[in-house]
């Protein structure tokens, strides 16, 4: 298994949190020094040329969809989908994602394993488990520990399968880019959202630990540096979701 942990480099102390934090046995790559536009708090528009938004900003009673995106947001988006792509010239067949607010449960490693076991016994082809979540619908429990999740909220940590992987990256996620937790959900279970679920169908095969193995920090402990940004700016925003939905016609007529 190889592990990444995404850090923005103005958040030093919870490097050390992680690296402190971080079972030992895992094989570890951290996003500090990466070159990507993953801190909300510095970045540009031009920083964001490549990358296309989803038309996020909808009528709707959930404010976090009647509003659009925060750059904050979109830099953690990025970062996992730059984790999704390091994957792949790595010599793994399992990832773990965190995010550096995570915190582990003692003997973790064991129960991964345990937990690991348990579930290829009963469909060696998942794709997706969650270590980690907070779950917004019910569960459907599958072996003692492991369940089915329903509609579940975070990214704080999680494992995907190369196989996995490949197939989230097929989604062209660059260039219809969410918040990455409303994304995941999408990719196992219907999206609330009609236009999400036609851009992001159902593919992946998805189990989650309950109880999780994986908690993370409340924001007045560690704040949050998604939350903690400004929206996206109104005529960048237009003009991405233009892009967007070019890219999404033309995918259609093929």
């Amino acid at each position: 298994m190889k592990a990444f942990v995404i850090n923005l480099k103005r958040r030093a102390d919870r490097l050390a949190h992680m690296q402190h934090a971080v079972p030992a046995a895992l094989d570890v790559e951290y996003t500090t020094d990466w070159s990507i536009p993953s801190d909300g708090r510095s970045m540009t528009i031009e920083a964001l040329r490549g990358f296309d938004l989803f038309p996020w900003r909808v009528e709707s009673d959930n404010r976090l969809w009647a509003r659009p995106l925060k750059k904050g947001e979109i830099g953690c988006a990025i970062a996992h989908w730059a984790c999704w792509q390091r994957s792949l010239t790595c010599d793994a067949d399992l990832f773990a994602y965190f995010e550096d607010d995570a915190c582990f449960v003692d003997a973790f490693m064991t129960r991964l394993h345990d937990g690991l076991q348990r579930l290829s016994a009963v469909d060696p082809d998942w794709d997706l488990l969650y270590l980690g979540r907070y779950p917004l619908a019910p569960d459907a429990p599958v072996v003692p520990g492991i369940v089915r999740p329903g509609f579940s909220y975070s990214t704080f940590a999680y494992v995907l399968t190369r196989r996995a992987v490949s197939k989230v990256l097929a989604t062209n996620f660059d260039r219809a880019i969410i918040p990455v937790d409303e994304l995941l959900p999408a990719l196992y279970v219907d999206h609330p959202r009609a236009d999400v679920r036609r851009r992001y169908p159902r593919i992946l095969r998805a189990y989650a630990f309950e109880p999780p193995l994986v908690g993370s920090f409340s924001r007045e402990v560690s704040g949050t540096d998604t939350e903690d940004s400004d929206f996206i700016e109104e005529r960048a925003d237009a003009c991405m979701e233009e892009r967007a939905d070019a890219c999404v016609s033309s995918r259609s007529e093929r």
